[in-house]
C-alpha cells in the first residue's frame, strides 16, 4: 500500500461519513434508558422523523441494519403463503425477494435490466391479471444502492390507485431518505424502510420503518411468526418515551444532532444539493467518455452514480488503483455487475470541494488504470459546481 496522508477519502454510498458533531454528539456518557432524561430524548426524536420521512405517523426504530426493518415490514404485515409482487431493480431488491421466501410467502418477480427502475405499466398489468386480489404486498426498493437507479413510486401508487387494488405498498429508502425527495403519507406508501448510514450520517445500526393506518390494520390480522421484530410492543412503550428492549442509546444521541443538522439545512436544500451533486458526476462521467449505469433520465439517483467501464476493463481492479495511489473508496459492482461498474457515493454529510476531489482521484485512477477517458470529464463537473 502506498503510504496516505490526511483523511480517507470514503466514496461508497454508504457508510458514509460521519460528521465530527454527529461523532461528538455519540461521544457522551451513556444515560439510564429507563429514565426520564431519556424518554425526553425518544419523544423528541420520534417527533423529529416524521417530516423526513413524510409523515404523521409512527416510525419505528429498531437496533438494527436496513436488512432487520426489511424483515420487519413483511412479519408485520404479511401471513404465511401470502403472496408478494417485487420489482428485480438490482442486487438489494433481490435479496429482499428472498427474504420474503425464506420467511414463507410466494414471491412473484417482476424481471429487470438494472438499469430501470420498477415500471407503473408492468404494475398496472400485474393488477389487472390479479381480480381476485391475491397479490398482499408491492414490494419497491426506491433508490437501488448497488445501480443508481431511483423507481417513480408517486407513479406506482398510482397504478394501485387505478386498479383499485387493496394491497400494501413497501418501500426500501436505505440509500433514499435524507438524501431524496420522499413522502410517505403523500405518495401512499404503507411500510417505508431505512437505515442509518446513508443519508441520516449514522453510523450503521439503527432501522426505521415508517407505518401507515391501513399497515397497521393489516398488523392485526398478520400471521408470520414475529418477536423482536414485533411494532404492537414499541409502539407502546414509545408512547412513554422508552423501548421493549435496550436501544442503541449513543446512536440514537448522534441521531438527534443529525436530525438537527438536516432541520437546520432544510430538506428542500438538501435534495437539491444532492442533485446538484449527481448532476456534476453524471457530466463528469459523460465528459470522460464514459457511460452511466441507469439508462432512463427520470430514473437518476441523487446518492450515486455506477459508472459502466468499457469492456476489456475491470472496475474492481480500478478502485483497487484509486484505492491504493489515492486513499479513495468506491462502491463495487453488486451480483451481476461484478466487475462491470463502480459507484461513486455522493450523499450525507457532503460538500462541492469533496466531490471535486473525488472526481479528480477517480480521473487519476482511470488514467493510471490504462481506461481509455476523455481529460475533460473533471471540468464538465467543475462547470455544474462553479457559483452563478
Amino acid at each position: 500500500m502506498t503510504w496516505n496522508s490526511g483523511r480517507h477519502f470514503l466514496q461508497i454510498p454508504g457508510p458514509t461519513n460521519v460528521p465530527d458533531r454527529v461523532l461528538r454528539a455519540m461521544s457522551a456518557p451513556t444515560i439510564d434508558h429507563r429514565g426520564p432524561e431519556f424518554a425526553a430524548l425518544t419523544l423528541r426524536l420520534l417527533a423529529a422523523l416524521k417530516p423526513v420521512f413524510g409523515t404523521s405517523g409512527p416510525v419505528v426504530i429498531y437496533p438494527a441494519s436496513g436488512t432487520g426493518a426489511w424483515e420487519a415490514a413483511l412479519v408485520n404485515t404479511l401471513s404465511p403463503g401470502d403472496r408478494v409482487l417485487c420489482f428485480e431493480t438490482g442486487h438489494f431488491a433481490t435479496l429482499w425477494q428472498e427474504m420474503a421466501r425464506a420467511l414463507g410467502l410466494t414471491v412473484d418477480v417482476v424481471p429487470g435490466d438494472w438499469r430501470h427502475g420498477a415500471d407503473p405499466g408492468q404494475l398496472a398489468h400485474a393488477l389487472a391479471a390479479d381480480p381476485a386480489h391475491t397479490i398482499k404486498a408491492v414490494c419497491v426498493v426506491h433508490n437501488e444502492t448497488s445501480t443508481g437507479v431511483t423507481s417513480r413510486i408517486p407513479e406506482l401508487r398510482d397504478a394501485l390507485d387505478t386498479a383499485g387494488h387493496p394491497a400494501l405498498l413497501l418501500v426500501d429508502t436505505i440509500s433514499s431518505l435524507a438524501s431524496i425527495d420522499y413522502r410517505h403519507d403523500e405518495w401512499g406508501v404503507d411500510v417505508t424502510v431505512a437505515g442509518s448510514q446513508k443519508g441520516l450520517m449514522l453510523p450503521p445500526g439503527l432501522s426505521f420503518n415508517a407505518i401507515s393506518d391501513k399497515a397497521l390494520a393489516a398488523a392485526q390480522s398478520a400471521l408470520l411468526p414475529r418477536s423482536f421484530w414485533h411494532w404492537a410492543p414499541i409502539l407502546a412503550a414509545n408512547r412513554r418515551g422508552h423501548f421493549p428492549y435496550t436501544p442503541a442509546t449513543n446512536l440514537l444521541f448522534g441521531l438527534a444532532e443529525a436530525l438537527a443538522m438536516l432541520d437546520a439545512e432544510g430538506l428542500p436544500n438538501v435534495f437539491a444539493r444532492h442533485a446538484r451533486h449527481a448532476a456534476a458526476t453524471r457530466a463528469a462521467v459523460r465528459g470522460w467518455g464514459l457511460e452511466v449505469l441507469c439508462a432512463d433520465e427520470r430514473e437518476y439517483s441523487g446518492s450515486l452514480t455506477a459508472v459502466l467501464l468499457p469492456e476489456g476493463h475491470d472496475a474492481d481492479k480500478l478502485r483497487e488503483v484509486i484505492l491504493d495511489r489515492f486513499d479513495l473508496s468506491l462502491g463495487s459492482g453488486l451480483g451481476r455487475l461484478g466487475g462491470k461498474v463502480f459507484r461513486i457515493g455522493h450523499l450525507g454529510h457532503f460538500n462541492d470541494v469533496t466531490l471535486a476531489g473525488t472526481l479528480a482521484g477517480v480521473q487519476m485512477g482511470l488514467e493510471l488504470a490504462g481506461v481509455p477517458i476523455d481529460p475533460a470529464g473533471l471540468g464538465a463537473a467543475l462547470d455544474v459546481l462553479r457559483p452563478r
